[in-house]
């Protein structure tokens, strides 16, 4: 396992973290696909196995319930001081007023109620789940920063906005002499590219580690144009990411297979490879449902495409709409 300081940070994350989203009770929340916790629980094992100390979730995976499975297991296979987690907030938790977003009142009762369902006293990274439109920068970042200074959070994270709000809030954060965000947590593959325009060169130019979400673009880039998943058939979210770029999309799918067929890989590790090779990238997140799925991601941290490779993967994607910002 290679080993990455995140952003400016003295913290040392795996190069690669498990996304625990596809862990919880498919009764609760929107994904019919996730693992329960026994099915969890040997994914859980094999990614500590193979040197990944990196977990990400969210208080919102199937209401809670991930942070509950990731909870027990990490506190039954790992010591606290060894592993590393994180976890979001924004997402609407209930009905009701002040059920969601990131106000003060919200943060401060979120976070407890993932620590609750973590097991834990702090989280390691503590991240915005989406920019929240109806609330003041200033005083989420005074939550956020409140949350480090009473030992709840040792770092705080974003995910998932336009980089002229990232840099607002960055710059509001210095402003005030708040805790600043140390990472950037956004979709980054083969088939979505559009934050190498803008959030990509800002985190890099400000140290902020990338984390990407959905590496394998939800598992697209792993297969054939025809062949589908469980996950893919349910999943609404991610026919929103990529429902409107089928034509491109299959080209660039096309792609993948070719070079992976070349190098004698699983196309998996293809696509990784060639996020891994961004300079600005530090740890994808990769959401594991086979032990198989860790062993492509951790494989792909020891191959290096050649540039001739990476202009064929390269060459047939076209720009698209930024879409995932709700």
């Amino acid at each position: 396992m290679k080993y990455v300081k995140l952003g400016r940070t003295g913290l040392e994350v795996s190069g690669v973290a498990l996304g625990c989203m596809s862990f919880g009770a498919r009764e609760l929340g929107l994904h019919r696909w996730t693992l329960s916790e026994e099915a969890s629980r040997p994914i859980i094992k094999k990614a500590l196995d193979l040197g990944i100390n990196f977990f990400d979730t969210a208080n919102s995976y199937s209401e809670g319930s991930s942070e509950e499975i990731i909870g027990r297991a990490l506190k039954d296979f790992a010591r606290r001081d060894e592993i590393v987690i994180a976890t979001k907030v924004h997402h609407a938790m209930r009905k009701g007023p002040n059920s969601g977003g990131l106000s003060r009142k919200a943060i401060m009762a979120e976070i407890d109620h993932s620590l609750r369902r973590l097991g834990t006293d702090y989280v390691d990274v503590y991240q915005t789940h989406r920019w929240d439109y109806r609330t003041p920068i200033e005083e989420t970042i005074e939550a956020l920063n409140d949350v480090v200074k009473a030992g709840k959070a040792r770092y705080i994270g974003a995910s998932t906005m336009h980089a002229w709000q990232f840099a607002k809030a960055v710059y509001t954060s210095r402003l005030h002499g708040w805790t600043e965000f140390v990472s950037m947590q956004n979709q980054v593959n083969l088939l979505y590219r559009e934050e190498e325009r803008e959030m990509l060169p800002l985190c890099a130019d400000q140290g902020i580690a990338v984390l990407p979400w959905s590496p394998l673009a939800r598992g697209r880039l792993t297969r054939d144009w025809n062949e589908t998943s469980e996950r893919q058939d349910t999943d609404v979210f991610g026919k929103t990411l990529y429902g409107a770029t089928a034509d491109a999309d299959r080209r660039v799918i096309e792609k993948v297979a070719e070079v992976a067929k070349g190098r004698s890989v699983p196309r998996a590790q293809v696509a990784m490879a060639w996020l891994l090779g961004k300079s600005a990238v530090t740890a994808p997140i990769v959401g594991a449902t086979k032990v198989e799925h860790l062993d492509d991601a951790v494989a792909a941290l020891s191959l290096t495409l050649t540039p001739e490779e990476i202009a064929v993967l390269e060459e047939a994607y076209v720009p698209h709409a930024v879409v995932g910002f709700k």
